[in-house]
C-alpha cells in the first residue's frame, strides 16, 4: 500500500509540475506600485482554501487591511454569504474559487483525494498566476495545507511576493482525527506540511503555545513569527438593554422555539448556545449525554439548547436528538438547530445564559474562535479543556468552566443554570465581558498592521 501511494504521488507530482509550467508561462512579477500610481498602497492577497463566509479570521484580516487603506483580494469559496462589511468595502475585491466536487459515497477517499487536489491546484494556480495582478503580500490560511502551501510558495517565488502563513492548526493532525494517526496519508501529510511550512517569509499563529511548537522539531521554522490571538469583531457586543432581549429572541430563534420567548425572558427557562461545524473534532455526543443527565434531575430548570452551524455530521446527530426526544429522555429540554446570518448569530450569543464549546484541539495548541465570539458578546462558557493552549483564553472560574467528560458538563449546567448558581454565573459573565474588551483591531494593529507597514 505504501509503495502504491508513493508511486501514485510521484506520478501526480510530475503531472502537476507540467500543469504548473503551462499555467505559469510569462507570469508577471511584483515590482512595487504601478508606474504613476499616486497612492502606493499596500496590496495583499488573502487566501483561504475554504468558505469565505465561514472563515472569520481571514475575513477580519481583510477588513483590517482595507480599514488602513490597503488593497485586498480575498480568495476562497463562496458557499455562504461573506461578512456584509466585506461585500460593501471598496478596498476589498472577492476572487471566488470554484467549489471542488464532492466525494461520492461509493468512492474511497484514497482514490478521490488526488482528483480533488488536482482540481484545486488548477484553479488556485490559474487565479494566483494569471487571474490577479501580483501583490506585495500573500497571506494564506493553514490548514488546509494541501495544496495551499505548495502553490502559494511557488507563486510567491515566481512573482516576487512575500508569503505569510497564518497557522490556525495543523492539517495532518486533523487528517489523523478522521483516518487514524497510522494512516499512510497522515505520514505524507505531516512530512509535506513540516517541509513546506518552512517556506513562509513570515508566520502568524493563533497561540503562543503553537509558536513555541513550530520552532521545534519536526517543524523547525526559523523565520519571524508572531502570535496573534483571535479577538472578537465589533459586531459581537454584550446585550445593551435587557428589555430588548424579547424582540431579539423573537427575531433570531427558529420558528417553533419563538413560543418559548416569554419563558426565556422571565427566567423560568434558560438558554444555552453551542456553535459547531458538525465534524469529528467536536464530540457532539458528549453534549447530548450531558443534556440527558441534566434532564434526569428533578430540580433541573427547563432548558433550550440552540446549536448553530452546518457540517457533514449534522443529519446523523439530528436523528439522535429526535430519538432521545421521542424516547422521553429529554424532559424539560428542547434542542433546536439553526444556521444564522452573522448579525443574528451575534445577537443570539448576547441573549444566551451560557455558551458551550466542544472544540477538541487536534494539535493541542489552537483555540476555538467560537469562544472568542462568545466573550465578545459577554457570554460565559463551558468548554472542553483537555488541551495545552486552553488557558490562553479561558480562565477557570473567571470567565468560564472547563470539562472533559459528559458528567462534568452536566454538573456545570445544573449548577450554573439553577437558582443557586446565579451569583457564580454572573461573576463568569463579568469575566467574559472583561476578556472581550480587547478587540481584534487592537490585537491586529500592534502585530500584523506593523508587519505590513500599515500601522506605525
Amino acid at each position: 500500500m505504501i509503495a502504491f501511494l508513493i508511486s501514485s504521488l510521484f506520478l501526480l507530482l510530475l503531472g502537476l509540475a507540467a500543469l504548473a509550467v503551462y499555467l505559469l508561462r510569462g507570469v508577471s512579477k511584483y515590482d512595487g506600485p504601478p508606474a504613476g500610481s499616486a497612492d502606493g498602497r499596500v496590496s495583499v492577497h488573502v487566501l483561504v482554501l475554504g468558505d469565505i463566509g465561514r472563515s472569520p479570521r481571514m475575513t477580519y484580516h481583510a477588513l483590517s487591511i482595507a480599514k488602513h487603506g490597503g488593497k485586498v483580494n480575498l480568495i476562497g469559496y463562496l458557499e455562504s454569504a461573506p461578512h456584509p462589511d466585506v461585500a460593501n468595502n471598496p478596498n476589498i475585491a472577492i476572487s471566488p474559487l470554484p467549489t471542488p466536487p464532492r466525494k461520492p459515497s461509493f468512492v474511497p477517499f484514497i482514490l478521490f483525494a488526488p482528483v480533488k487536489v488536482t482540481y484545486q491546484i488548477y484553479h488556485l494556480t490559474r487565479v494566483l498566476a494569471s487571474g490577479l495582478e501580483p501583490a506585495q503580500w500573500l497571506l494564506v490560511q493553514n490548514p488546509p495545507s494541501i495544496p495551499t502551501l505548495a502553490i502559494a510558495s511557488l507563486i510567491c517565488r515566481l512573482r516576487n511576493i512575500k508569503l505569510i502563513i497564518d497557522w490556525h492548526n495543523y492539517g495532518w493532525t486533523i487528517l489523523a482525527g478522521t483516518h487514524g494517526k497510522h494512516h499512510p496519508l497522515v505520514a505524507l501529510s505531516k512530512l509535506y506540511e513540516c517541509c513546506l511550512g518552512r517556506l513562509g517569509d513570515q508566520h502568524l499563529t493563533v497561540t503562543h503555545a503553537m509558536a513555541r511548537q513550530l520552532r521545534n522539531a519536526p517543524y523547525r521554522i526559523t523565520q519571524p513569527m508572531l502570535a496573534v490571538h483571535d479577538r472578537p469583531a465589533a459586531i459581537f457586543q454584550p446585550l445593551a438593554s435587557p428589555s430588548a432581549r424579547a424582540g431579539i429572541l423573537d427575531r433570531v430563534l427558529p420558528g417553533p422555539e419563538k413560543a418559548l420567548v416569554p419563558h426565556l425572558v422571565d427566567g423560568t427557562m434558560r438558554l444555552v448556545v453551542s456553535s459547531t461545524s458538525w465534524t469529528p473534532d467536536e464530540d457532539f455526543a458528549l453534549l447530548l449525554d450531558a443534556l440527558v443527565q441534566y434532564a434526569a434531575s428533578p430540580a433541573a430548570v427547563p432548558l433550550l439548547a440552540v446549536i448553530t452551524g452546518k457540517g457533514p455530521q449534522r443529519d446523523r446527530y439530528l436523528a439522535q436528538i429526535a430519538a432521545l426526544t421521542g424516547a422521553g429522555r429529554l424532559p424539560n429540554v428542547r434542542i433546536a438547530t439553526a444556521f444564522l446570518p452573522f448579525a443574528d448569530y451575534a445577537a443570539l450569543l448576547a441573549c444566551a445564559d451560557l455558551g458551550v464549546c466542544l472544540h477538541m484541539s487536534s494539535s493541542g495548541v489552537d483555540l476555538p474562535m467560537k469562544v472568542v465570539d462568545m466573550f465578545g458578546a459577554g457570554l460565559p462558557v463551558a468548554a472542553y479543556a483537555a488541551y495545552e493552549s486552553f488557558g490562553e483564553l479561558i480562565k477557570e472560574g473567571e470567565n468560564g468552566r472547563g470539562f472533559e467528560r459528559d458528567q462534568e458538563l452536566a454538573g456545570i449546567l445544573r449548577r450554573l443554570l439553577g437558582d443557586e448558581g446565579r451569583g457564580e454565573l454572573e461573576r463568569l459573565r463579568m469575566g467574559a465581558v472583561r476578556e472581550g474588551r480587547r478587540r481584534w483591531d487592537e490585537e491586529w494593529d500592534g502585530t500584523v498592521g506593523v508587519l505590513l507597514g500599515l500601522v506605525s
